[in-house]
């Protein structure tokens, strides 16, 4: 009897130790809508599966940090089929520690007729000391869905 209540204690100690380093690292992150703050050199982010959509197959946004103030931008969008449109909406946000929103920075958008896939990229030149993520809207005729990356900091 002794060992089991050792043995029950000794687990409620390690499920509270886990569930204690799991809040102590989400309050360390910083996260804004969604997105982490980041030093990293590169981030993806991929659209949610529309279960009841037909001809959206994929979708996804990247940002990538090229060197100082440059950031490489894009978004694509993937069907199952030639559709008769396909569209990628491309949005780039930027945000400071400390923010609890995303800003509008940039955007474009393209959009092809009668094929399969979009894609749509770019090399902006862009202002030191923000972390900048891209946000992207993917349609496949009625289907549509988006996606969004973890913010990256430019120096």
């Amino acid at each position: 009897m002794r060992k089991r209540i050792i043995a029950a204690g000794c687990v409620l100690a390690l499920c509270l130790s886990i569930g204690f380093q799991k809040n102590v690292n989400a309050a360390e992150e910083n996260i804004i809508d969604g997105s982490r703050l980041t030093h990293q050199e590169e981030s993806v982010g991929y659209a949610e599966k529309n279960a009841k959509g037909q001809y959206l197959l994929a979708g996804y946004s990247k940002c990538v940090k090229m060197k100082d103030g440059k950031l490489y931008a894009g978004g694509t969008t993937i069907a199952t089929q030639n559709v008769e449109d396909i569209h990628v909406s491309v949005m780039i946000e930027r945000a400071q520690k400390g923010d609890t929103a995303w800003r509008y920075y940039d955007s474009w958008e393209k959009t092809n007729h009668n094929i399969d896939r979009v894609g749509s990229n770019r090399a902006l030149a862009v202002e030191g000391g923000y972390y900048y993520r891209v946000r992207s809207l993917h349609s496949a005729n009625s289907d549509v869905s988006s996606s969004f990356t973890d913010g990256i900091y430019i120096e």
